[in-house]
């Protein structure tokens, strides 16, 4: 029998999947957005964009940002009980609009 695959994407199918409106590459601005620190943001992840793309468990979390690594920010939220960091490439974080 086939063992059955799991990998980092595995069961992403429809979390990932994009309209055929939306399809290809994002514009240049997404990669250049600028996000200050306290900042509170969404996870929306680009499946387009491989680099600086956080586990799709975190599909849709309100984050803060904390601050800046790289090109990369540091983002800060409770996942339960537990205070979780991610590095996250720009290209992957939504401003909300407040």
């Amino acid at each position: 029998m086939v063992v059955r695959s799991k990998g980092i994407r595995s069961k992403s199918r429809q979390i990932l999947r994009k309209s055929p409106r939306d399809r290809g590459n994002p514009p240049p601005s997404h990669a250049t957005r600028r996000f200050k620190e306290g900042q509170k943001v969404a996870i929306s992840i680009n499946s387009a964009i491989h680099k600086g793309m956080p586990h799709v468990r975190f599909q849709g979390a309100t984050v803060t940002v904390m601050g800046k690594q790289g090109n990369s920010y540091v983002v800060r939220f409770h996942s339960g009980n537990k205070l979780k960091e991610l590095v996250v490439r720009p290209e992957h974080l939504r401003p909300l609009s407040a």
